[in-house]
């Protein structure tokens, strides 16, 4: 399946806006595993997310191999490889990531230009050997060699999609007739059901680059049983090929795997007969690659409305028209607060004009009405109505001392009744924790958080949560501390952490995968001393482990837990 196209596709109606935290530009193409999508990591750079179909992601034995595949795959390091960047077997679908290839399919180019020239096959079949050599290295059969899984980037050959056609064989899918290997491009042993090793992918190198010589499969076309029994019984017509190749294709193809060559040995023929072009590349490989194609621009961040979500907005109030900041943590007041406050103003100021008597008058009342509000606040105090702020989500209602002071005032008329009708004032000062936002967080492999900390973040791995990439997406982790990821959630409030974290603390989930989480993403996590963060994922980079972090803003209920 190919990365690159002279044309990128539109997304259709049934194409997902985004997979995994990665938003889709554009369709790349379709084959026997899924669906493949243009994307980008936060920082820019493209990659290809392929999604597998729902024929194989129903099947859970294909889940288990695709898992095992993704692992070793992400191992792999060569310099013409398609690199693994992330990838998850459980998500829904399955998905795997790599680094966007940007350059034509093998097939593509044939299609375009026709055969290519010896010096072009030379240097096609040295690339594509070397990297199953990287492949190999960490015990992957690619089983699934072809040439539209073989990109020409304008640096040379990359081979994409090595070993995931194992996590496919034996699914429902294949087992009904949806093969996922290519029977033009299989090796005698793989097309009777033989044993596979890493020679089979060297008799498909060698069909591979007949096609690149020939412009069409060495073995000829027909339906795939024709192909495959002509595959396992007869042997190919290397007079067809051009005649300083045939000797290598001659030791690529012959029907005994033990009697193959092996990729090491490809590679120096290739080069002794490159001569002097086999460090720089032949001028003729530039010219069947062609002018690269105008990559999609990254699909933009959801609206600003959306953005603002993801932080309690009160947490980082906004200037008003003709009005100065308020100090950080103070929302703004209602209509009704200020038209509260001006009524008091207004009677102060007659008190004033009337003289010292009705001045002592109102001192006193402003005494009785405090005494009041604090009488409120300890009836309120044992009872909490859960609501969500209307500053931002994250928050619930009456969160901030200075909010509960402002909905007292503004429920008090100007003779000093307090209005009965609203208990707004009483959810306000429900005696919840107040929320300490903490902007901008980043954990990297040096860095840790504790929940209970005033400043949660530690520069060393001390912390009680830590972030790591032993497995494939990285993962949040702690020795005492519980996650739970918010479905789709945005806006979650401390009322939702507290449901949903009872559950992970039963199950007793102190890891937390982080391979479909992207950015938005919200996260729960509570720790031993009653205390609970709200984590929303503003950056994630795992596309290098070694350097691979987390970017979010953190939002922490002291003593929260009930």
């Amino acid at each position: 399946m190919s990365h690159a196209t002279e044309d990128f596709q539109p997304l259709q109606a049934d194409d997902p806006p985004v997979v995994a935290g990665y938003r889709l530009a554009a369709r790349l193409g379709a084959g026997g595993m899924g669906r493949v999508y243009l994307s980008h990591t936060p920082g820019g750079r493209p990659v290809a997310v392929k999604v597998v179909r729902p024929e194989l992601a129903d099947d859970p034995g294909f889940r288990r191999r695709f898992g095992r595949e993704i692992k070793a795959a992400r191992r792999v390091r060569g310099a013409y490889t398609a690199e693994l960047v992330d990838a998850d077997a459980d998500g829904v679908p399955p998905w795997l990531a790599t680094l966007y290839v940007p350059g034509p399919s093998l097939t593509e180019a044939v299609a375009r230009r026709g055969p290519l020239p010896v010096p072009a096959v030379l240097w096609l079949m040295a690339g594509v050997a070397e990297a199953l050599q990287a492949i190999h290295a960490e015990g992957i059969v690619h089983r699934d060699l072809k040439p539209s899984n073989v990109l020409l980037a304008a640096d040379g050959p990359r081979v994409i999609d090595f070993g995931i056609a194992l996590a496919a064989d034996g699914t429902a899918y294949t087992a009904t007739g949806g093969s996922i290997g290519t029977p033009s491009f299989m090796a005698p042993e793989q097309a009777s059901g033989g044993e596979i090793t890493a020679a089979t992918d060297v008799f498909a190198l060698g069909q591979t680059a007949a096609f690149a010589a020939l412009g069409k499969p060495l073995y000829g076309d027909g339906s795939a049983v024709n192909m495959l029994y002509r595959i396992v019984h007869s042997e190919p017509d290397l007079s067809l090929l051009p005649e300083m190749l045939r000797p290598l294709f001659a030791r690529c193809l012959t029907a005994d795997p033990a009697e193959r060559i092996t990729p090491a040995e490809v590679v120096e023929w290739c080069r002794r007969q490159l001569g002097a072009e086999a460090d720089a590349g032949p001028a003729v490989w530039r010219e069947i690659t062609g002018p690269q194609a105008e990559l999609p621009v990254p699909v933009p961040e959801p609206t600003l409305a959306y953005q603002r979500s993801q932080v309690p907005t009160h947490a980082y109030p906004q200037p008003q028209p003709g009005r100065p900041r308020q100090p950080f943590g103070r929302p703004q007041p209602t209509p009704e607060q200020r038209r509260a406050r001006k009524r008091r103003t207004a009677l102060i100021a007659a008190a004033g004009v009337t003289g010292g008597a009705l001045l002592v008058v109102a001192l006193a009342w402003s005494v009785m009405e405090a005494k009041n509000r604090l009488d409120d606040r300890v009836t309120a105090g044992s009872r909490h109505t859960a609501r969500p702020s209307a500053s931002g989500p994250g928050f619930p209602s009456g969160s901030s001392s200075d909010a509960s002071d402002s909905s007292d005032t503004s429920a008090a008329d100007a003779t000093g009744e307090h209005a009965s009708g609203d208990d707004t004032s009483s959810a306000n000062s429900s005696g919840e924790p107040r929320p300490e936002p903490f902007p901008l967080v980043s954990l990297d492999a040096k860095s840790s958080l504790s929940l209970g900390r005033p400043d949660p973040v530690l520069p060393n791995r001390k912390g009680d949560i830590r972030f790591g990439c032993a497995s494939v997406g990285c993962e949040l982790e702690s020795d005492e501390t519980v996650f739970i990821q918010m479905a789709g959630a945005h806006g979650t409030t401390l009322d939702d952490c507290r449901f949903m974290l009872k559950s992970a603390k039963k199950l007793g989930y102190n890891s937390l995968p982080l391979a479909a989480a992207g950015a938005g993403t919200e996260i729960c996590m509570q720790d031993t001393e009653g205390d609970i963060g709200l984590y929303v994922i503003q950056t994630k980079s795992t596309a290098v482990p070694e350097l691979a972090f987390l970017q979010g803003d953190l939002t922490i209920w002291r003593d929260a837990a009930r």
